[in-house]
């Protein structure tokens, strides 16, 4: 008994310790405008990439990869290339390197991460039957989640990697959800137009962009009923053996 108390502190503080970071980060953003101040340094990395000539779109795609692996939202960067190589050539370098950025976040958190989880799932066999039931259904869920631009990309690539799905249904999944996004937020880019635009702020959301936030939320709201519905179903199982 005092053992299972004991685990249960334990969830109860690690679960502390995640929501007071989170707090923290937000104070200190809001302190000192951390998201405002990487959005211009990111804007202003734009017109250096700009510079680079025939090696433009691998520097850019170097950059994107460094971003999401250091969890900073690369939304400037996916407009800037709308801004510096239009649409169709913008929305495939952008789904080339976010697919590796995804990828490279991904194995950074299975490698790292993944062999601890495992060893804390295997003193409870519900979780494990859960990560289980979830990989099996995994490139349903990473593909719709890709699709919402409410699930934080950066963040939910670490996230997967400590999941058991298969490197090759995440990178597939991840490809081709994020390509509906990808390619609206490279053709807004060229839209706009300019980067010192980029930066000025103020722009209205286009019809598309508010279709695709509806959607988004929609998605949401589905992928949480069907993970709910997949882990009830694997307890269920485990629970009757």
């Amino acid at each position: 008994m005092n053992n299972r108390n004991n685990k249960i502190k334990k969830i109860i503080i690690n679960i502390i310790i995640v929501i007071v970071v989170i707090i923290l980060f937000i104070i200190l953003n809001k302190l000192f405008n951390i998201s405002s101040k990487i959005k211009i340094i990111l804007i202003n990395s734009l017109e250096w990439i700009k510079s680079f000539g025939i090696l433009t779109p691998i520097v850019f795609g170097l950059i994107y990869i460094i971003c999401t692996v250091l969890l900073i939202s690369g939304a400037v960067l996916t407009l800037g290339a709308g801004i510096i190589f239009g649409v169709i050539k913008g929305s495939i370098i952008v789904s080339i390197f976010s697919t590796l950025a995804a990828i490279s976040s991904f194995l950074i958190g299975r490698f790292l991460l993944r062999n601890w989880v495992s060893k804390k799932i295997e003193n409870y066999p519900k979780f494990k039957a859960v990560d289980t039931a979830v990989a099996k259904e995994g490139w349903k869920i990473v593909g719709l989640t890709r699709l919402s631009p409410i699930f934080p990309f950066v963040f939910l690539n670490y996230a997967f990697g400590l999941t058991k799905i298969s490197l090759k249904d995440y990178s597939l999944a991840s490809w081709i959800g994020m390509m509906p996004g990808t390619i609206m937020y490279v053709y807004i880019g060229s839209l706009i137009g300019d980067i010192a635009t980029l930066g000025a702020g103020g722009r209205a959301k286009t019809p598309a962009e508010w279709i695709f936030t509806i959607t988004g939320f929609i998605i949401t709201v589905a992928v949480t009923l069907y993970v709910t519905y997949i882990s009830k179903k694997a307890l269920s199982k485990k629970l009757d053996k």
